[in-house]
C-alpha cells in the first residue's frame, strides 16, 4: 500500500472510517443473533476501503445511491451511528423513522439519496440525480454504489449509455466481491473484469484493488475530477470480498451446503484493508499504534451510545406506515 503524498488527516480519517464500519457490522451481527434487530442484514465486514475511499474523494454536496448492503457506504458518507442504529432497531429516531430498516437508509442532508433492497435499483438514481446537476449547473457528483450481480441487470446498462452520451457526472463504483448471493461471477458473467465494459459505452473503465484504500482514493478522486470537470462519467470496478456470507444467518438457509471455500476466505482475510492501513500508517510514522488504539477507544464508546440510544429510543409506530411516502 502506497500512501506517499496523501495527508496524514485523511490517512487516519480513512483509518477511522473503515474501523467505524467494521465495529458498526459486527455489532448489529452480534445483536442480530441476539433477537434484538428485526429483518434481514447483509454485512459489508472485509470491503471498507471501496465507500471509505470513494467518499473520502467527494464534496458533502455530491450524492450517493446506496444498495442492500450500504452501511458502509453510509457511514462513509457522514451517517451518524446514533439514527442508524436506531433504524436497524425499528424506532421512530430512526434515519426513516423505523420504517426502512437495514436496507434502505435515506439523509438527502448529507447527499445519501438512499439504500435500496432492489438490486440495481439504485444505478438510474444515481444517473438522474447526475442529470438534475447538469440541468442545473451545479458542480455536484452523484455516485451509484452496486455489486458485480447488480453489474448484470439492465438499469446499469441503460444507465452506463445515457450517462456517456450525455457525459453526465456520475461514478458506477462496481464492489466486485466475487458473488452475486451465491453465485460466483464466473457463472454469471463472461469477462472477470467488470471494468472493461466501459469501453463499450465509451467511458474509462478502471479497475483497482478494493483493499486498498489509498488505491480506491486515488482512483475516485480522478473520476470525480472529470466528472466535475465535465467530461462524463466514469466505470471504477473495485476488486473485494466479503468475509460474512450473502445475508447474516444464512447458514441456517443453506443446510450445510457450502459455496465458497475456507481457503479463499482465509486469503482474503490476509489482505484486510483496516490491517493494511494501520501497518502502512505506523511503518511510515504517520500513527502509533498507541493512537490508533486510541482511535478505536472512541469507538467503542460512540457504537455502545448509539446501541444504548436505539434500545430506549420508542418503537415505530404502525399507523404511520404510509406517511412520508414520495414515491
Amino acid at each position: 500500500m502506497k500512501i506517499d503524498g496523501l495527508p496524514r488527516e485523511l490517512l487516519v480519517g480513512m483509518y477511522r472510517t473503515m474501523r467505524t464500519i467494521r465495529r458498526f457490522e459486527e455489532r448489529i451481527k452480534e445483536l442480530f443473533f441476539m433477537g434484538e434487530i428485526p429483518g434481514f442484514v447483509h454485512a459489508s465486514i472485509g470491503e471498507e476501503a471501496v465507500p471509505t475511499g470513494v467518499c473520502s474523494a467527494l464534496d458533502p454536496s455530491d450524492r450517493i445511491t446506496s444498495n442492500h448492503r450500504g452501511h458502509g457506504h453510509l457511514i462513509a458518507k457522514g451517517g451518524k451511528l446514533r439514527p442508524m442504529m436506531a433504524e436497524l432497531f425499528g424506532r421512530r429516531t430512526g434515519y426513516c423513522k423505523g420504517k426502512g430498516g437495514s436496507m434502505h437508509v435515506v439523509d438527502l442532508s448529507i447527499g445519501i439519496l438512499g439504500a435500496n433492497g432492489i438490486v440495481g435499483a439504485g444505478i438510474p438514481i444515481a444517473t438522474g440525480s447526475a442529470l438534475a446537476s447538469q440541468l442545473t449547473g451545479k458542480k455536484e457528483v452523484s455516485v451509484a454504489f452496486f455489486g458485480d450481480g447488480a453489474a448484470n441487470e439492465g438499469t446499469f446498462h441503460e444507465s452506463a449509455n445515457l450517462a456517456a452520451v450525455w457525459k453526465l457526472p456520475v461514478i458506477f463504483v462496481c464492489e466486485n466481491n466475487a458473488y452475486a448471493e451465491w453465485t460466483p461471477i464466473s457463472e454469471a458473467s463472461a469477462v472477470s473484469d467488470i471494468a472493461i465494459r466501459g469501453q463499450a459505452y465509451g467511458m474509462p473503465g478502471i479497475a483497482v484493488d478494493g483493499n486498498d484504500v489509498c488505491a480506491v482514493y486515488r482512483a475516485a478522486r480522478e473520476a470525480v475530477a472529470r466528472a466535475r470537470a465535465g467530461s462524463g462519467p466514469t466505470l471504477l470496478e473495485c476488486k473485494t470480498y466479503r468475509w460474512e456470507g450473502h445475508v447474516v444467518g444464512e447458514e441456517a438457509m443453506l443446510a450445510g451446503k457450502e459455496y465458497r471455500s475456507a481457503e479463499d476466505l482465509a486469503q482474503w482475510k490476509l489482505r484486510c484493508p483496516i490491517e493494511r492501513l494501520a501497518t502502512a500508517l505506523k511503518e511510515a510514522g504517520a500513527a502509533t499504534a498507541e493512537e490508533l488504539a486510541e482511535i478505536d477507544s472512541r469507538i467503542e464508546k460512540e457504537l455502545e451510545d448509539a446501541v444504548t440510544y436505539a434500545k430506549q429510543s420508542e418503537q415505530a409506530d404502525p399507523s404511520e406506515a404510509f406517511t412520508d411516502l414520495f414515491a
